[in-house]
């Protein structure tokens, strides 16, 4: 997927005032139900069926049965929009820590000893965040890499923090796990995404692709000249491996290392 849009790539003080609720709201105009939060969940509707570069202010001005002109006595421009709509569903993967994430579970006492607070609590955010793209595809064409930090980015870093801020962990490497989860999970869904974009371009199944390969590929394979690849089981490659839990269970159990030695000393 191409990277089409930046984030803060407009007015940043201007989105900074709208996510905060700080810069003045627009009391008159030609359809005094619209609202600032109907536009934005408009937005991410239609950025939901058609992606982000159907979201323009005219298209808008369509759905929601308003003239274009009075969008913006709410929004400065699209590109505000845009941060707007990152924010929101950044809020909706954001959620309060447990209060007892630290204390084993009565009903599942190994797994809770086996699985500490912080770490179910990075669990909790990596499914979260890959729900997030499952759900909102179009986030993956956004360059975050300068963030407009609104309230749903900041209280999803609030929660996971405080989630994980008993790791023995210095603040720079508090931030660097929150960066080494999200790089692993935007990773893994950029995956999925375009797995799913390229069934809907081509019409083609996975099924259907793989076979068209396997007449060539099973003369290669029995040439003897890839001798590892030709002795992987027919389950290497299947659909039933959850990659993406490997994963991650892999990265928690790098961490976990590290976490027992800062706390041990």
């Amino acid at each position: 997927m191409t990277t089409t849009e930046s984030s803060g790539s407009g007015d940043v003080s201007r989105s900074m005032e709208l996510l905060w609720g700080t810069g003045e709201r627009a009391t008159r105009g030609p359809k005094p139900g619209l609202t600032l939060d109907r536009i934005v969940t408009a937005a991410i509707e239609l950025a939901d069926a058609e992606g982000l570069a159907a979201v323009s202010m005219r298209r808008l001005s369509t759905e929601l049965g308003a003239g274009t002109m009075s969008l913006y006595r709410h929004v400065p421009g699209r590109a505000e929009l845009v941060d707007l709509m990152l924010d929101r569903v950044q809020g909706e993967g954001a959620h309060a820590p447990e209060p007892d994430a630290a204390e084993p579970d009565a009903a599942e006492p190994d797994t809770a000893e086996a699985a500490p607070g912080w770490r179910k609590t990075v669990e909790r955010a990596a499914r979260d965040e890959l729900a997030l793209y499952q759900a909102h595809p179009w986030l993956l064409s956004v360059n975050q890499t300068r963030p407009v930090l609104g309230p749903g980015a900041v209280g999803g870093m609030e929660s996971m923090l405080a989630g994980i801020k008993d790791t023995g962990l210095s603040d720079p490497e508090l931030i660097s796990v929150i960066i080494m989860v999200s790089g692993y999970v935007s990773g893994v869904a950029r995956t999925q995404v375009h797995a799913v974009e390229v069934r809907q371009v081509t019409g083609i199944s996975d099924d259907e692709f793989w076979r068209a390969q396997e007449p060539m590929l099973s003369t290669v394979m029995t040439s003897g000249r890839y001798p590892l690849m030709a002795a992987l089981s027919p389950e290497a490659f299947g659909p039933d491996f959850d990659h993406f839990e490997f994963g991650l269970q892999r990265l928690l159990d790098g961490l976990e290392v590290l976490v027992e030695q800062r706390t041990k000393r």
